[in-house]
């Protein structure tokens, strides 16, 4: 058997080093070294192959640009890819890979990810071992792998009925994925419709259901049961799974042709909420937290204005005992939403190690950024626990009309 290389000596001696500069060459080549063996290689590897000669050339590595030289990998990272996955997924729009997160710890490989931010790229891959691709607007459907189940958090978007107008004037026919063009979730349906994944699982915020007065949903709904799909849908909170207030629509589809209707497919109980902001909380804490006097004064005047207005707008100061309002993206402006009381001084925000626990981030997810980046990270990201709840229960329905023809027929093997 080959001596196993280091993923970690392997990411020093190539200088794989995420940036606003890090095109999809990396991601082709770290792709590679973690699907060389499993059935999807073609994918990547003339790619990564090309990338890995030009890296050679730019550090003056003597060595021939062969792979024999750095594969097999032992993955000496925080969640490195399971050995015997159960199934195959593939991570869109994928932030710091809270739902990746979920569905590995599920038996899952991921097989394609994509995110166009870098310095979730970069947190991505401090984690995972693999640096997603960029735009998704801007990648073949056709160069993406196949999968068992598609994951998705898109951002919310209206539709345009301008192009279904133009077409009805023509009298030309016209599907609900024409609506979609120009917007997110369109590279989501084109992908679905290209691939045929047995399932998927989409997550956004509440407000999709109301959106542009409820005309994105039924877009939405009316484009995935077109691509033959049944859908399922529902608002489900964070409170039952960590100490924040977080509804999130998670909509899950099964393809028709695969499972025939027979899918028993529920969402998962919630039984009680259990969790208090003091469970997530760290025991020393920088003063740099600490609110200054004229932040502090600032809050507390812009929430007195509002509330004579009558507006809800305003500071959370959080119940240590209870739970806290929705983190958001904008935490790193001043924290207001979720504020931690101190006594006999001014409160805090929460350290992004807290903000990690807060969406059930296990400690040893590794934070590469700045607090600032991380607090923007952790407030896009997801109650990676919940989306694991939802996914425990969609992979049984693959597993249960598949039997274990998906154990059998995709093992990693460890040799090159």
């Amino acid at each position: 058997m080959k001596k196993l290389k280091k993923y970690s000596d392997i990411r020093e001696r190539l200088k794989i080093e995420v940036d606003k500069k890090t095109d999809n060459g990396l991601a082709q080549l770290t792709h590679y070294f973690q699907n060389h063996t499993n059935g999807v290689s073609q994918y990547y590897k003339n790619d990564a192959k090309e990338y890995l000669t030009g890296l050679h050339e730019k550090l003056n590595i003597t060595k021939e640009p062969d792979f024999q030289y750095y594969l097999p990998i032992k993955w000496d990272i925080p969640f490195p890819p399971p050995k015997n996955p159960e199934f195959k997924f593939i991570d869109l729009f994928a932030g710091i890979g809270g739902i990746r997160l979920a569905y590995q710890n599920l038996g899952g490989k991921c097989v394609f990810t994509s995110e166009w931010d870098s310095y979730s790229k970069k947190t991505y891959e401090a984690n995972f071992g693999e640096v997603p691709f960029g735009d998704i607007t801007q990648i073949d459907e056709t160069k993406i792998p196949d999968h068992d189940i598609l994951l998705g958090g898109f951002p919310c978007q209206p539709f345009s009925i301008a192009g279904v107008s133009k077409k009805n004037a023509l009298g030309k026919k016209h599907g609900f994925l024409d609506e979609t063009q120009g917007t997110l979730f369109f590279d989501i349906a084109r992908i679905i419709k290209h691939k045929r994944p047995k399932t998927f699982m989409l997550e956004n915020v509440k407000n999709l259901i109301s959106h542009d007065k409820g005309n994105t949903f039924k877009v939405i709904q009316s484009t995935l049961k077109e691509l033959n799909y049944t859908i399922y849908f529902k608002v489900l909170d964070g409170k039952y799974f960590v100490p924040q207030h977080r509804e999130r629509i998670i909509i899950v589809g099964f393809d028709n042709e695969y499972f025939k209707g027979k899918e028993t497919f529920k969402f998962p109980e919630m039984g009680e909420v259990k969790f208090a902001i003091k469970d997530i909380l760290l025991t020393e804490v920088d003063a740099k937290y600490t609110l200054s006097d004229k932040l502090w004064n600032y809050l507390q005047e812009y929430a007195k204005k509002h509330k004579a207005k009558g507006n809800g707008f305003g500071f959370g100061l959080t119940d240590l005992n209870g739970i806290s309002r929705t983190m958001s993206a904008r935490y790193y402006k001043d924290g207001a939403e979720i504020l931690i009381p101190q006594e006999g001084k001014n409160p805090r925000r929460l350290m992004p190690r807290e903000c990690a626990r807060l969406q059930g981030f296990p400690d040893s997810f590794v934070i590469p950024v700045s607090d600032n980046q991380a607090y923007k990270q952790f407030g896009n990201s997801v109650v990676s626990p919940l989306m694991e709840a939802v996914g425990k229960n969609i992979v049984e329905e693959i597993l249960k009309i598949n039997g274990e023809h998906i154990k059998q027929s995709y093992t990693i093997g460890t040799e090159f």
